[in-house]
């Protein structure tokens, strides 16, 4: 299986399964003698561990950290960084039902094609809980970049929406919350429903919004090295995203040049900034921001029709323990992917510069 390692300075490449022994990572290309905050990575497992919240899935798992190697009295030595992150409630039993048949929406069918064997106990490669490596390898990108802020917030779930730009909201609301959004009175409508939703066995999509401060001139590359091209593949790789838009997004297409163009300050600042912080591909200073859009998650706790491994169509009622909806638990992976592609620019861009 190829696709396991993401970044071309700062590299990440993870491995494991949802049900494993443990999950893991290598991260290379961090810079020596950075101290790490090892209680930061940790703070940032414990936002996307399972078991958080009522809703969320209730699988318990401590997810702490274990690094093997890269690391001497507290600093990076600039060798590869190793870890892992052991699994230790796994419940594979829960999943011996869908042995011999594929859910709907779920990589099953499809690693069976293309493999010609899967790891059925909850999806193992294809599970979301490959992310927790990712947000580890984020962790340590954010201290590469400590001037650079990334906030990553819950906007809307279903058809609820937060209905004020971000310049207007406080980021330190965002964790406040089971749901991540800063806006409260909306968080709370967000719960509800959730909640509705979860009794029926049922469950909910959302968007992630993202915002990026501090970022200066010049990250990026034209053509096919845009930051923006970059920042889409990294939420794109994500389980459970299907679209992703930055600045004024699909928005912009619907206007006019006049009313959509960033006019100059003398300071080479702009009035505006519906291109997002990105233009022809590199950052131009301003705040950089962008929605992810996730889909419901796909196991439901209720009957539906699926293809068993006979070619049949056949009745099953999804078991385990999941999410009703994703999008709370994953914030903390938008900011590490976010994280990671930033770092990874702005070593390039030390590379070059020399």
């Amino acid at each position: 299986m190829a696709g396991n390692t993401f970044g071309k300075f700062l590299k990440l490449t993870t491995f494991g399964e949802s049900h494993g022994e443990a999950l893991g990572g290598i991260i290379d290309g961090c810079p020596a003698g950075i101290r790490l905050d090892f209680d930061f990575i940790q703070v940032q497992m414990q936002r996307r561990k399972p078991g958080q919240s009522s809703i969320v899935t209730q699988r318990k798992e401590e997810d702490e950290v274990q690094f093997l190697s890269g690391i001497f009295e507290g600093k990076t030595t600039g060798t590869p960084i190793g870890f892992i992150i052991p699994n230790t409630n796994q419940k594979s039993d829960d999943y011996s039902d869908i042995k011999n048949s594929y859910r709907p929406s779920h990589a099953d069918y499809v690693y069976e094609q293309k493999y010609g064997i899967r790891d059925y106990r909850g999806g193992g490669r294809s599970s979301a809980r490959e992310t927790a490596s990712r947000v580890v390898g984020g962790a340590i990108a954010r201290q590469i970049i400590p001037e650079i802020k990334i906030n990553a917030f819950v906007s809307s779930v279903g058809e609820i929406f937060i209905d004020k730009p971000y310049q207007e909201l406080d980021f330190s609301k965002i964790e406040s919350n089971a749901i991540r959004c800063p806006d409260l009175a909306t968080a709370e409508k967000m719960e509800n429903y959730i909640k509705e939703i979860k009794k029926q066995g049922d469950t909910v999509g959302g968007t992630i919004t993202c915002v990026i401060q501090n970022v200066p001139i010049g990250l990026g590359e034209p053509v096919f090295d845009k930051l923006h091209a970059e920042l889409g593949k990294a939420m794109l790789s994500i389980n459970a995203v299907k679209g992703f838009e930055f600045g004024s997004g699909f928005c912009g297409s619907k206007m006019k040049g006049s009313e959509h163009n960033d006019l100059y300050n003398e300071d080479g600042t702009t009035k505006s900034n519906l291109s997002g912080g990105i233009q022809g591909g590199i950052s131009n200073g301003m705040d950089i921001y962008f929605r992810v859009a996730f889909k419901p998650v796909a196991t439901l706790i209720q009957k539906q029709e699926v293809l068993n491994n006979q070619g049949e169509i056949i009745e099953q009622q999804g078991k385990g323990r999941h999410d009703p909806c994703v999008v709370p638990r994953a914030v903390p992976i938008v900011e590490a992917m976010t994280a990671l592609v930033i770092a990874d620019y702005f070593l390039q861009d030390k590379v070059y510069s020399i």
